[in-house]
């Protein structure tokens, strides 16, 4: 086994000779035979325990035990205890806080003893459990992943050894090891699979656990040209203007995976799968309109558009005096100019043409608010912002973010949409304010 571990490590070159690691050591036989097999290597490495105190004398057994493995090897050991208020009031499993504290006292031990990593003694059977514990949780593609065997700080190096092959080698070599009586104990989902449903599929399926790790393996591969095609259709079908994001429908209408297409689009933002199912049975109702919410996002269905952004995009207020150049907005930034009049004239409602003379500088910046009104141009009378904005049909999730610009109170221009009559250009017009959209 210790030389299938060497040529393994050389490999997959997880390790740098010239440098130290850290092991994470319970007294286990996984972790202690890792130990065995890094110091044959010739792995420079010291040795880190947690004594959690959750099995009373069984704990305080193998911290000494583990001191004595540290004697055996000429390491240096690192030793932390927890309090029992560590494991109350936090809302979380006994095994996911002892996770949390150990994984947060390798971090503190690698900025403290420049170690270039931490090694851990997870096999091949934890890594099966992993993943269908995953599945169980109903994970997607990613969870068939599992574990690496080498990401950030995390190093595990025996992903590839049964636990048979470990405990083998142990006996053969008549090396020593610490019984963990917890793991007997089904009160834990992982131990349930251990030792319940694992057994069960050998007993039917003898060849079961090499048989799923071959079929995860091909899957992780699948997920990884899914993942190169979904890139690749992010590029070509999602639309980035200022703090927004639009996907035609029509792009999804007839996709084939468009689920798994839009989910991963929009995880990263607090949606789940089961919101997506929801996004896209609301397009063919018709239910154009529609929001959805998650943590600060929203996705807005407009009536050719899925719109993702945050539901409550206020504009800072800004000010802007008569020298200024530019506008930077959360809708989209502007070149402001100055310009002589007579000057052709800009019909895109995304830009603006003010008569800079009809203006009170220092202009401001704000969102708009219910019950701001303002004369558009070519009208006679005075419209709600809300009202006008209800008429262009602009999707709620943009209707928050949009800002007007004022002078001395009053709405000189609707930021991308319409400017006032009263502040437009005439024949009188000797200079012109110009804001122009920038190109994204």
């Amino acid at each position: 086994m210790v030389d299938h571990f060497i040529q393994h490590i050389r490999a997959k070159n997880l390790f740098d000779v010239s440098k130290r690691y850290l092991l994470a050591i319970s007294g286990g036989v996984d972790s202690v035979c890792l130990g065995h097999l890094l110091h044959a290597a010739g792995i420079q490495f010291s040795l880190a325990h947690y004594n959690f105190k959750l099995r009373d004398q069984e704990s305080d057994g193998d911290e000494v035990f583990v001191r004595e493995m540290a004697r055996f090897w000429n390491v240096s050991l690192f030793i932390e205890h927890a309090n029992p208020s560590d494991f109350e009031k936090s809302g979380k499993s006994v095994q996911m806080v002892a996770r949390d504290l150990r994984y947060q006292w390798f971090g503190k031990l690698m900025k403290e003893g420049f170690y270039a990593g931490v090694i851990v003694a997870h096999h091949f059977e934890d890594q099966l459990e992993t993943v269908l514990l995953n599945l169980l949780r109903g994970t997607g593609i990613e969870g068939i992943y599992g574990m690496a065997e080498k990401r950030d700080y995390l190093i595990r190096p025996m992903l590839s050894f049964s636990r048979a092959e470990i405990e083998k080698f142990m006996v053969d070599n008549k090396f020593h090891w610490r019984i963990d009586s917890s793991n007997e104990k089904n009160i834990y989902k992982r131990n349930f699979l251990r030792n319940e449903i694992l057994p069960q599929l050998q007993s039917g399926f003898p060849d079961a656990l090499q048989t799923l790790g071959d079929s995860f393996q091909r899957l992780k591969d699948t997920g990884k040209a899914f993942f190169h095609l979904f890139t690749l259709w992010k590029v070509e079908n999602i639309i980035e203007e200022g703090a927004f994001q639009y996907l035609r429908i029509a792009a999804v209408a007839n996709l084939s995976g468009k689920h798994s297409m839009v989910y991963y689009w929009l995880r990263d933002y607090g949606f789940g799968y089961p919101d997506v199912v929801e996004i896209l049975n609301s397009i063919p109702k018709g239910e154009s309109g529609k929001s959805f919410y998650a943590g600060k996002y929203m996705v807005n269905l407009d009536r050719d558009m899925i719109i993702l952004g945050e539901y409550d995009l206020k504009e800072e207020e800004k000010l802007l005096d008569d020298t200024s150049i530019a506008l930077q907005l959360q809708s989209g930034s502007y070149d402001i100019l100055h310009l002589p009049s007579p000057v052709e004239v800009d019909r895109n409602t995304e830009n603006a043409m003010l008569d800079f003379d009809k203006l009170d500088y220092p202009l401001t910046i704000r969102s708009w608010e219910l019950g701001d009104k303002f004369m558009p141009l070519g009208m006679k009378n005075d419209k709600k912002v809300s009202d006008l904005l209800i008429d262009l049909k602009v999707p709620l999730i943009q209707k928050k973010s949009v800002s007007v610009l004022c002078s001395k109170g009053e709405i000189a221009w609707v930021i991308g949409y319409r400017i006032s009559e009263q502040f437009k250009c005439d024949l009188s017009t000797k200079k012109v304010l110009y804001f122009k959209k920038r190109k994204s």
